[in-house]
Parts: C-alpha cells; sequence; structure tokens
C-alpha cells in the first residue's frame, strides 16, 4: 500500500479542493486505518461528528485498493448511506483527486437481488404479485389496456411506469427511479435472491440488471455495499459478494442489530398454507400433508402467550413443526424439475417457499442446540417506525427464532482472514470497545486480535452545548406524565421552537404532539404526517419549528445550525421489558456470571442515547441544549455510565439555567 504520508497528502489535497482544511481526529484516523491495512489488524474507530470520517476511510480505501489483487469493500447499514457515498461522497473524492492517482479508481453497488428490475419477470415469466391489479382488463379479458386507454389502478399507473422506466434505465436500481413507487408496485417487476430461477435457466440472464452490477462489482476496485449482504455471505456462506480480503464498516454501531435481523425468520400457519396453495398451483402436487401441517400448526400455538419461549418448543408444536418439514421435504421432491423442462417463475417461486419452510423448520428443531432464542409473536408487537404497539392477543401466533448471538458467526464468516475496520460515531461505551467488540465476536477464547482508538470530535462541547436532565420529573411510565408535558411546553417556549423531540414510541410522540399544539404558538411537525425527508426539509427551513418522533430521527437526522437547537429525549432509550433477545441475551450474561442489565439493555441506552444527542451539534457554529426528561440518568447508579458515553456537554440539573440559555438561542433574542 501506498506510504502513509502519501495517503495523507491525498486527504489534504481532496479537502482544500473541496473548500475545507483536514483535521487532526482525520489525520490520526487515516494513520490508524492504514496501519491496519498494511499489518492485516482489525481495527474498531470511534469518530465523533464532524471529524469527516467517511473520507478519512475512503482515501486510505483507494490507496489500497488500487494496489491489491481484490476489492475493497465498505458496508453500511442502510441503502440509503449506501446510495449517498457511491453516488455523492466517492465521486466528489475521486473528482478532487483527478491527475493525483496512478490510473482510474472503479466503484460499484452491491445490492441484494430485490433492488432490481427482473427483465424476466417484467416479460411475464412470473406470476403477478396481485392478480387483477397490476391493469384493468378490457372487455376482451386481456392483461394489456386496448389503446388509447390507460389502467385505473394507482397500482396499475404505477407499474405502467415502472415497465417504461425498465426500458430507458442502464441500471435497473430502485434507487435511480424519481420518484419512487410503492413496495407493492416494486414487487410486480422484481424478485427474491429465493425466487430467482438463477443465472444458467434464465433466458434473460445476459440482460438481468442484478447479474451486470454484480459483474461490475467483481471487476471494481472499491464495492459499496450494506450490512445485509455482509450477513448473507457470513452466515449463508452464498457468493453474493466479489471475493474480498479487506472490508471496512461505516456506521459499525448498528451492525449486530442489522445482521440479526437479516437472518431472523418466521414460520405461521397462514406462511404453511400460502406455500402449499402455491404448490398446488404451479407445481401440481399433492398438498394435503402441507394443509394438515398448517392445521397442526395453529392448533399448536392456539393461546400461547406474545414473547419469549424460553424452554422451547413444547412437544405439540415440536410434532407440528416436524409435519411442515416433512411435508415440505417431500413436496419439493415431487416438484423438482425433470430433465429438459421449460423454465417456469411460479414453480420457482412455489418451491422457494416450500425451501423457505424446510430450512426454517430444522432451524427450529435444532434451535436449543444452536443456541437460538424462539419467541412467539402476533400483530403488533415492536413495528419499525413506530416503536412498540400492544399486539392483538386474538390474532394468530408466528413462532420468530433468531440467533442469541452473531458473535461468533462473524468471527467464523467475517473476520477470519480479512482484515476489518469498524468505525462510528458512538461505538464506544464510554471509553471501552469491549461492549462492542464482545457482541461481534472478538473477545473471547480464539478472537483475532484488535485496536481501539476514539480520534475524537473537532467540537467544543462544554462551550458549544448543554446537556440538561430534568431530575425533578417522575420516573417515566406507560404514559406521559402531564409534568413532562408541562415541562417539554417550557423549554420549547424558552427555545422558540428549534426543537427535535425524540420519544421511544410512535404513541408517545403522537400524545405529545396533539396535547402541546393547542398550548404552543410554535408549528409542531409530528413523524408519520408525512414523508421523512419532507418532514426533515421543513423542519431545517424553519427556525421556529419542531419535530417531534421516534427512532428514525434518533440516528437519521443532520440538521446543522439554528433551526435544531434543542433536543429533547423522553427516556432513557432501554429495550422493552418484554423484548425476547434482549431477555435472551441478558439471561445469558447472568448464567455465565455477568450483569445482564448492564452488559445488554445498558450497553444498548448508552449507544442509543449517544445518537440522540448526537443530532445536537452537527457544525463548529451549533449551539443548544440536550434535554434529557428522565430523572434516572441523574439517580441511578447507571446514570454515571450512560452518561460517560455523551458528548461531554456542560451538564446541570437547574431548569432556570437552562431556561435562559434557550431563550438567549431564540430567534428573536435580542
Amino acid at each position: 500500500m501506498a506510504e502513509l504520508e502519501e495517503v495523507v497528502a491525498l486527504l489534504d489535497t481532496a479537502v482544500a479542493k473541496m473548500g475545507g482544511q483536514s483535521r487532526p481526529g482525520q489525520h490520526e484516523m487515516v494513520r490508524h486505518v492504514v496501519e491496519s491495512l498494511d499489518e492485516g489488524r482489525h481495527l474498531l474507530v470511534q469518530a465523533g461528528t464532524g471529524t469527516g470520517k467517511s473520507l478519512a476511510y475512503l482515501v486510505p480505501a483507494i490507496a489500497h485498493a488500487l494496489e491489491s489483487e481484490h476489492p475493497v469493500v465498505v458496508s453500511t447499514a442502510t441503502l440509503a448511506l449506501q446510495s449517498q457515498i457511491v453516488g455523492r461522497d466517492v465521486p466528489r473524492l475521486l473528482e478532487n483527486l483527478a491527475g493525483q492517482l496512478p490510473r482510474p479508481v472503479d466503484v460499484a453497488l452491491a445490492k441484494g437481488r430485490g433492488n432490481y428490475v427482473c427483465r424476466y419477470k417484467l416479460g411475464g415469466g412470473y406470476p403477478d404479485e396481485d392478480e387483477g391489479a397490476l391493469f384493468s382488463l378490457g372487455e376482451d379479458g386481456s392483461a394489456r389496456p386496448a389503446t388509447g386507454q390507460g389502467p385505473t389502478s394507482a397500482l396499475g399507473q404505477e407499474v405502467v411506469r415502472l415497465r417504461e422506466w425498465a426500458e430507458d434505465t442502464e441500471t435497473g436500481d430502485r434507487d435511480d427511479l424519481v420518484p419512487g413507487v410503492s413496495d407493492r408496485a416494486w414487487r410486480q417487476v422484481s424478485v427474491t435472491a429465493m425466487d430467482c430461477i438463477g443465472a444458467q435457466k434464465c433466458p434473460m440472464a445476459e440482460e438481468c440488471f442484478s447479474e451486470l452490477a454484480r459483474k461490475r462489482a467483481a471487476e471494481a476496485d472499491i464495492v459499496i455495499t450494506n450490512h445485509a449482504m455482509l450477513a448473507v455471505s457470513a452466515f449463508e456462506g452464498l457468493a453474493v459478494l466479489p471475493e474480498f480480503e479487506t472490508v471496512i464498516i461505516d456506521e459499525a454501531h448498528e451492525l449486530q442489530d442489522r445482521v440479526t435481523s437479516s437472518v431472523t425468520r418466521q414460520l405461521s400457519a397462514g406462511l404453511v398454507g400460502a406455500a402449499a396453495s402455491a404448490a398446488r398451483k404451479h407445481c401440481h402436487v399433492v398438498v394435503e400433508p402441507l394443509n394438515r401441517a398448517s392445521e397442526a400448526l395453529q392448533r399448536s400455538l392456539e393461546g400461547i402467550p406474545s414473547g419469549l419461549m424460553p424452554l422451547g418448543l413444547n412437544d405439540e408444536q415440536a410434532a407440528a413443526v416436524d409435519l411442515v418439514r416433512e411435508a415440505a421435504r417431500v413436496a419439493l421432491s415431487d416438484s423438482k424439475p425433470q430433465q429438459g423442462e421449460a423454465v417456469d417463475g411460479g414453480k420457482q417461486q412455489a418451491r422457494s417457499q416450500l425451501l423457505y419452510l424446510l430450512e426454517i423448520c430444522e432451524r427450529m428443531a435444532s434451535a436449543q442446540d444452536a443456541r437460538e432464542v424462539l419467541w412467539a409473536s402476533r400483530q403488533g408487537g415492536f413495528v419499525p417506525g413506530q416503536g412498540y404497539v400492544q399486539p392483538d392477543e386474538s390474532s394468530p401466533a408466528t413462532l420468530n427464532i433468531a440467533p442469541l448471538g452473531v458473535g461468533g458467526r462473524l468471527r467464523e464468516g467475517l473476520f477470519d482472514g480479512r482484515t476489518v475496520v469498524l468505525t462510528s460515531a458512538t461505538l464506544a461505551v464510554g471509553s471501552a470497545f469491549e461492549p462492542v467488540a464482545g457482541s461481534l465476536g472478538l473477545l473471547g477464547e480464539g478472537a483475532p486480535s484488535w485496536t481501539g482508538i476514539d480520534v475524537g470530535s473537532p467540537f467544543d462541547y462544554p462551550k458549544q452545548g448543554v446537556l440538561y436532565v430534568a431530575r425533578h420529573l417522575p420516573r417515566p411510565s406507560r404514559s406521559l406524565a402531564p409534568e413532562l408535558l408541562d415541562e417539554l411546553e417550557d423549554l420549547i417556549r424558552a427555545s422558540g421552537g428549534g426543537a427535535l423531540a425524540l420519544f421511544s414510541s410512535r404513541r408517545a410522540a403522537e400524545e405529545a404532539a396533539e396535547a402541546l399544539r393547542p398550548r404552543l404558538d410554535q408549528e409542531i411537525l409530528c413523524q408519520g404526517e408525512s414523508g421523512m425527508a419532507s418532514l426533515v426539509r421543513r423542519f431545517a427551513e424553519e427556525e421556529d419549528t419542531c419535530l417531534f418522533g421516534t427512532m428514525t430521527l434518533w440516528q437519521g437526522v443532520d440538521v446543522p445550525g439554528p433551526s435544531c437547537r434543542l433536543v429533547v429525549i423522553d427516556r432513557i432509550p432501554f429495550p422493552r421489558p418484554d423484548d425476547p433477545l434482549s431477555t435472551a441475551r441478558s439471561r445469558d450474561v447472568a448464567r455465565r456470571g455477568g450483569n445482564g442489565f448492564m452488559a445488554v439493555s445498558a450497553s444498548h441506552a448508552a449507544v442509543r442515547l449517544a445518537q440522540g444527542a448526537g443530532r445536537l451539534i452537527r457544525s463548529t457554529g451549533d449551539r443548544g441544549v440536550v434535554a434529557m426528561l428522565d430523572p434516572r440518568l441523574a439517580t441511578e447508579r447507571y446514570g454515571a455510565f450512560l452518561r460517560a458515553s455523551l458528548p461531554p456537554m456542560w451538564a446541570t440539573t437547574e431548569k432556570d439555567t437552562v431556561l435562559g440559555a434557550l431563550r438567549r438561542l431564540a430567534p428573536d433574542a435580542s
């Protein structure tokens, strides 16, 4: 790899051409990344907001890739950041390094197959996902509308636009479609990896957008992907990524949760019934055993409470799961394509459902031995973007399975034989990297060596921000206390708006917005009332507007300047007491002699809290207050542990002091 001085010079050149100046933290991070890549040693880097960590890892990555036989993989937690890096950050960086590199740098995206249009499906190779919804049928019953007519349904109109776009797009990538379409419409033109008939069989393989993207990735210097794709590579051993020896993981604090989510599976009587229906229709096999297995599974789950199943399946449930497994195995065998049989997308989809049932049943049967967690769920529960919604216990139950921990598999499938750099603004808990390292398989017997560093932040937090803990408020309960609403009103009134209020649930955010709108002159936007991008844009543009929301806002808002001068957090973001995975992990730590609460719940809360508080100071000119309305941060013994994870702002519990500071920050302050 290029010498450290050369890499630093590249960074300085790029930053200068962008109109900025390199920071000490950037230089320190570059040095450690270069050493890590040179020595083949894993590295954990905490780089605070404003450090410029993207450039600090991209420049060494480019220098390393130019001399390596294999591409450098860069992984992000979200598709949004993945697209930002490949669509904005890397092109801008390469443009400003023009003439400084020995040859052009090829950068490619690696996404899951479902993110691309399937040409074979567009050509009618698969059955419609929503029969009768694609187009309004003409009088002759034809699928395509008669000349001069168009589809009358919103879904049909979206799919027509998708079909027209598919003829012109060079990538087939959903992110390149502007404006976007609904998930339901996208399913009409895409397939999952399991439903794909495969490049060897597909008559459209040479034109397949997904296959072309994989070929580009195999020839690239830098491959930008996401944590879910890393999980597929590490856990399932599938060649979804080109062969690589070096990976840089951004938003690494999300890696455990994203990997866990990507390998969590579900089983229900409804899924079994749907698989039976598809097998009967497209494979023409006997499905009575599957239907009987579906009924047995439903009976075995009647009355089972939602939540963790610490003892695993009972005898009746185990027998039902075994019935599903055997019925799926027989149906798969009976539907095996014969030599010379024509390609059939519908049959492939039906067989993929049967294969899913077989694999999930085998996994559930060995859950205890494989240290996997089982739990029952119903409609409601943990809903993305909404927080916790009370389950409907009268609805049919679904079985869920997830690994107790992902560290062992990540150690074998990701860290072994590779060099991994992990970075985030909130990677350490306090000054300790061990909690994150342990969750990723980097602690314990046989763990690979690693180094953890914190390169700090360019912000002067004690002068720029105030951490206020409302010690006098009551402890949080299931409903928002009147005292909390009064406190929030006083804070917003003093600041003249500009408040980002982060709540533990969608219900709490909506209740607070409804209660405070009649009491305040400032406009209050609430998550769910419009698209997230639109809400954040309005919040950024209007200095007296407030924005209330949940976890999406805890990590997804970057609003530098006076529009965000007050960040309010309603309670410490502990996992819910009935969160099955957290409960199982806490119990496992306790069985091994540790403190399950501190190792799991408190560590989780510390990282989330730091993410939420980090919404306040986004540039060197920002000033403001982070107000924690949960008194436990000041009164409980674990409060010091949590505070150690936060930016080192000036701290107080004096309300009058904070109100005075906010009044001085208000737009109409003299």
